[in-house]
Formats: C-alpha cells, sequence, structure tokens
C-alpha cells in the first residue's frame, strides 16, 4: 500500500470489517492496522483471510495479537452471532464497523431470476441488516461509527446489475435511517459510493477476462477523472469516515468515482 501523508490515531479502537479477506475490504483492514486499530475481520476465504490477519498484525506494535479472524457466510445467523460474539469476548468493546462484505451479480429485468434476487438481497442488506442490529448496542457504549460499503449504483441507476443495484440503493436508505435513528446517542452512520475500483467483484459476478479488460478500458469514459479506482483510495475515505475528524459528519453518502455520480451524458 502506498504511504499516506494523513495518520488517524485508531489506537485502543477496536473496528469490525467484514469482506476483509480481498479488496477494499482487505486494503481497509491493512491501512486500520497502520493506524493502530485492534482489528476483527470476516471473510469467506480462509487462506486470504488469514494471511491479511497475518499482516495487519505484524503492521502492529501491540505485544497481544491485535487481530481476530473469523471466517465464514454472513448470510448464515449464526456465523453472524458468533462474529459479533467473539470480537466482545477478545476485545470488550466495539468502536467501528464497516460493512464491507457484498456480491454483486449481472442481469436484467428481462434475464434475472428470483434466486438471483435472494442471493443478492441476503448478502448485501439482510446480512449488514442483521450484524448492524447486533453491533449496535456495543457502539451505543463507545459513541462509535458504522461505515457502510455502498456503490455508485445506490445511488445512479445500473443498467445491468438490477438486483445488486437494488441492493445499495437499500443500503444508502439503510446508512440514513439508522444515521438518524442513532445520532441521538451519539454513534455516526456514513457510507462510501464507489465507482468502478480495481477488485475481483466484476470477474465474481461473471465477467470473463475479455469482458473485465473491456470493462475496465470503458470506465476511463464512464469516470471524468479518466480512470477507475484502486482500494487504497476507498479505504482512505472510510478511515476518514471513522475518525475524529469526521465527529460531525454522519448520514453522509462519500462517493468516491472519479466524479462519475456527477456525469451528465449528452
Amino acid at each position: 500500500m502506498a504511504s499516506s501523508s494523513v495518520l488517524y490515531n485508531f489506537s485502543n479502537k477496536v473496528a469490525l470489517i467484514t469482506g476483509a479477506s480481498s479488496g477494499i475490504g482487505a486494503t481497509t483492514a491493512l491501512l486500520f492496522a497502520r493506524y493502530g486499530a485492534k482489528l476483527s475481520l470476516a471473510g469467506r476465504n480462509k487462506t486470504n483471510l488469514n494471511r491479511i490477519g497475518d499482516e495487519c498484525a505484524r503492521l502492529s506494535s501491540a505485544d497481544e495479537r491485535p487481530v481476530l479472524v473469523n471466517t465464514g457466510d454472513l448470510t448464515i445467523e449464526s456465523n453472524v452471532r458468533r462474529l459479533v460474539d467473539t470480537t466482545i469476548e477478545k476485545f470488550g468493546c466495539l468502536n467501528t464497523l464497516v460493512n464491507n462484505a457484498g456480491i454483486m451479480e449481472f442481469g436484467t429485468i428481462e434475464t434475472t431470476s428470483l434466486e438471483q434476487y435472494d442471493l443478492v438481497m441476503n448478502a448485501n442488506v439482510r446480512s449488514v441488516y442483521y450484524l448492524t442490529m447486533l453491533c449496535v448496542p456495543h457502539l451505543v457504549q463507545t459513541q462509535g461509527s458504522i461505515v457502510n460499503v455502498s456503490s455508485i449504483c445506490g445511488t445512479r441507476a445500473c443498467p445491468g446489475v438490477l438486483s445488486y443495484s437494488m441492493s445499495k440503493s437499500a443500503i444508502d436508505q439503510l446508512t440514513r435511517c439508522t444515521a438518524l435513528e442513532l445520532a441521538a446517542k451519539g454513534v455516526r452512520v456514513n457510507s462510501v459510493n464507489p465507482g468502478v475500483i480495481m477488485t475481483e467483484l466484476q470477474k465474481r459476478g461473471g465477467l470473463a477476462d475479455d469482458a473485465y479488460a473491456n470493462f475496465v478500458e470503458h470506465s476511463k469514459v464512464t469516470h471524468p477523472l479518466g480512470r477507475p479506482g484502486k482500494p487504497e483510495e476507498v479505504a482512505q475515505a472510510i478511515a476518514f469516515l471513522a475518525s475524529d475528524d469526521a465527529s460531525f459528519i454522519t448520514g453522509e453518502h462519500i462517493h468516491v468515482d472519479g466524479g462519475r455520480h456527477a456525469l451528465c451524458p449528452r
């Protein structure tokens, strides 16, 4: 990861990050570790998650291992409960929840299915809803914060990824509603809304290598800054929203998309 001139102090802070075995989640975990956070990491790829956990531990100056890893599918309710329980058992508190885990599926209203809808909504919305429910009492105690990883597809119409776009719109509404519900208790809730970021999300959603290469090339046109984004750029926005520098920001959606959300086709 490239070094940053911005340094937040997350020492003695506990952050729970989902989808931490790759992409934005893994990059965010490493950045938070650099800033001194204690980490509870969740992901589905055991090998990758353990590797990220080890890298985070090496970045820490703590004598005792400051990283907990939980492998499992968060659409299974028992895995969500175990994640929260083990986090509190190990660290005693929770300061930041980063809801990053999610999947993408391609399909239009003519080519989708109820199975696809259920798959995406369970992974991208229901699991987030449940994990947030369980984490909120602990976040209230620390007057902590939540950062949801949404998408440009949550605030703009993106044809061809219907169920995914609907799920991210739901995450944006969850962000706004919970921000208002928890404001009086000192808990802040915000989201980042990335554009195309160089991760494996689209490939895991079904794009072949050639199609993905064309997709990335086309993003130079669809993003006014002329390129796709990097996971580090999203991670920095997440860190800002979780930091004390964002202490008067809640219910906000930060687009990390090279200006794509402001684009008006002509």
